[in-house]
């Protein structure tokens, strides 16, 4: 199932299915066009994950971490399906990176590897854009991952069924593709993210993971557009946008 967060012609804010391009909720059904999308979730904070594809590791000329290598977005970073995001102004480069991201479904701490699974609710897809001239400057990254709207997600959260074990991420910038992998080639699988997170934090429902990004990432320019595409999820669009400093 592919479950839609969205704002109806109303003005109301619902959870739907989305089914074959069709928005249903309760008896009513709608397009996509009448429809605004919204992220599929609003998470307390996302937690997300570095170097878990060696490969990336590798083009950013590091090794891959002996434990998950965490850090934090908080709620201002959530930017949603068929947005346009303001880039930091003043910076050389800003980089696309495409990840899957496990949204949580029930508050949880200290969950064993056995049971992680189930507090899992679903998965979306997720645009961890990084400011790198600041990442690479601080130790916490705030102003590298931390800015408004660097998280684009979305369009739904697919219940676990729906993704397969080696389901194929790609991403597309102005429809050609820069990022191409499958999700099998984490280092760290979602079970032991979700077990060493929780050792050390609570997870809230709607919370999010976001497990890292393959090779292939690169500098963002302005009026790009994203497709971020998993198989079993969908595709998540936006656009990018540099302020005018004038």
């Amino acid at each position: 199932m592919h479950i839609i967060r969205f704002r109806d012609p109303a003005g109301i804010v619902r959870r739907g299915r989305l089914e074959d391009s069709t928005v249903r909720f309760g008896d009513s059904t709608y397009s996509m066009d009448e429809i605004d999308v919204l992220a599929p979730c609003e998470p307390t904070k996302i937690v997300c994950v570095g170097r878990n594809y060696a490969d990336h590791a590798a083009e950013r000329g590091k090794t891959v971490p002996d434990r998950p290598l965490l850090f934090l977005k908080p709620p201002n970073t959530v930017a949603s399906h068929r947005s346009t995001v303001t880039l930091p102004a003043g910076k050389q480069r800003v980089d696309w990176e495409a990840e899957l991201a496990v949204v949580i479904g029930q508050q949880c701490r200290n969950v064993p590897l056995e049971a992680a699974m189930d507090v899992v609710e679903g998965y979306t897809c997720l645009n961890d854009i990084s400011n790198r001239d600041d990442q690479d400057r601080e130790q916490n990254w705030v102003r590298g991952k931390a800015f408004d709207n660097a998280a684009p997600m979305g369009p739904v959260v697919a219940t676990p069924d729906e993704l397969a074990e080696d389901a194929r991420i790609e991403l597309r910038v102005n429809g050609e593709t820069k990022q191409h992998s499958r999700i099998d080639q984490f280092f760290f699988s979602v079970p032991e993210l979700i077990a060493e997170i929780t050792t050390h934090l609570t997870l809230e429902a709607g919370d999010v993971i976001s497990t890292g990004t393959p090779a292939g990432v690169g500098p963002l320019s302005d009026g790009d557009h994203l497709e971020i595409e998993i198989e079993g999820i969908g595709t998540l669009e936006h656009d990018v946008q540099t302020p005018d400093t004038k």
